[in-house]
């Protein structure tokens, strides 16, 4: 065996140490992304999905009679961006949520899944260095975010013959209450695997 040193470069991770710790990118990969996709000199967005847009799937269109939003013709060029964007997660979780939404549409996208697909590469444009900065600080904080949204996915209609329901929803603030405990609960699972 031979000793080539410290990694550099590895899998298209790109690895950078410092006094603060090591960071790992995949800056070349991104800009190869970029390039290939024809985004070099579009507009920069400060943000990975659209405000208040709610993607759809063909068979919630045609349930609800919708007829704007046509199928995106070439499906193998969707198939690609969104795998391409899978592996950039790696080193981006700032992307993580929006490739899972545009991962639900991968059999039969739309010409809006293509185009907010499109918005997520131009905000990799605007950061493509971004990464994981692993600490060299000794700290064994952990830090946990929740969110939810119980309302937003338009994915799950209801039937139109269904029975009137004679139950009240959730309130936002409940929602958000029952989130942050799922959120405790996992933690609390997670210190207790870490201390044994």
């Amino acid at each position: 065996m031979k000793d080539l040193g410290n990694l550099k470069y590895f899998l298209g991770i790109e690895i950078m140490r410092s006094k603060i710790g090591i960071l790992l990118n995949q800056r070349k990969y991104a800009l190869e992304l970029i390039s290939d996709i024809g985004l070099s000199g579009a507009k920069l967005v400060s943000t990975p999905l659209e405000a208040n847009v709610k993607l759809t799937t063909v068979e919630y269109d045609e349930l609800t009679g919708t007829t704007n939003d046509s199928l995106y013709k070439d499906v193998t060029a969707y198939q690609r961006i969104i795998g391409r964007l899978l592996y950039l997660t790696i080193t981006r979780p700032d992307i993580s949520f929006a490739v899972q939404v545009f991962s639900q549409f991968m059999q039969r996208p739309k010409i809006s899944h293509w185009e907010a697909a499109l918005r997520l590469v131009r905000y990799i444009r605007n950061c493509p260095g971004q990464g994981i900065l692993l600490s060299s600080k000794k700290s064994l904080e952990l830090e946990a975010f929740c969110d939810s949204d119980w309302a937003a996915c338009p994915s799950m209609p209801k039937h139109k013959k269904s029975k009137k329901q004679h139950t009240v929803s959730r309130s936002s603030a409940e929602a958000e209450y029952r989130s942050m405990a799922g959120a405790v609960a996992e933690i609390t699972w997670l210190v207790g695997v870490l201390k044994e």
